[in-house]
């Protein structure tokens, strides 16, 4: 595996806590997570949202997933932060 295709995944979490840049525009990362079933979720253009539950207790993170224009597409999904695959292209590791 190389060093340079790959993200630890505390990096990756501060990275998707990020909600707005320095110009106040939406963060947006493309994001790929493993479901309960196994099958593997592929979002292109996701951002970060809230969940109603205790994210931290939980170990979730609400992920919507937008167009390119950053309009949303369907609703919030939680995501389990040990079922992360890839981040921006880049593979996830502990």
């Amino acid at each position: 595996m190389e060093q340079g295709n790959t993200i630890r995944r505390v990096d990756a979490l501060q990275q998707m806590e990020r909600r707005e840049d320095q110009y106040s525009k939406r963060v947006l990362y493309s994001l790929q997570f493993y479901k309960k079933n196994g099958e593997v979720v592929t979002m292109s253009h996701a951002y970060t949202a809230g969940l109603r539950a205790n994210m931290k207790k939980e170990r979730l993170r609400g992920v919507q997933q937008c167009d390119s224009a950053g309009n949303k597409i369907g609703h919030v999904v939680p995501v389990s932060i040990d079922n992360l695959r890839m981040f921006n292209n880049q593979i996830v590791v502990l």
